[in-house]
């Protein structure tokens, strides 16, 4: 298995996503972001935002048509805010990963 396939990997890749979804946005980030940034609270992700996040997520792993309702959605209603932790979850079970 690769690195890329390890949970470590895809955390690098998802902060890598979200480094370059708010590369031109002036956010006052003490630390850069990390496994505990949360998407709303701390990014300001809008609903625009987390279509091109998912967007790039699918295009880092070059994988279409990942499930993202499992991740932004609980109960047939929108989760408020999502962590980078919780989208490397999601995506080593997406992706088989080991942990």
């Amino acid at each position: 298995m690769n690195a890329e396939q390890d949970r470590p990997g895809i955390e690098r890749k998802v902060i890598a996503v979200a480094n370059e979804t708010v590369a031109d946005w002036d956010l006052d980030l003490p630390g850069g972001i990390t496994r505990n940034t949360k998407l709303m609270e701390d990014l300001s992700f809008e609903s625009i935002d987390i279509v091109q996040f998912a967007v790039g997520i699918e295009r880092a792993f070059n994988r279409k048509g990942l499930p993202f309702e499992r991740l932004f959605m609980k109960d047939g209603a929108y989760v408020d805010d999502i962590t980078i932790s919780e989208v490397t979850e999601f995506l080593c079970t997406e992706l088989g990963a080991s942990a």
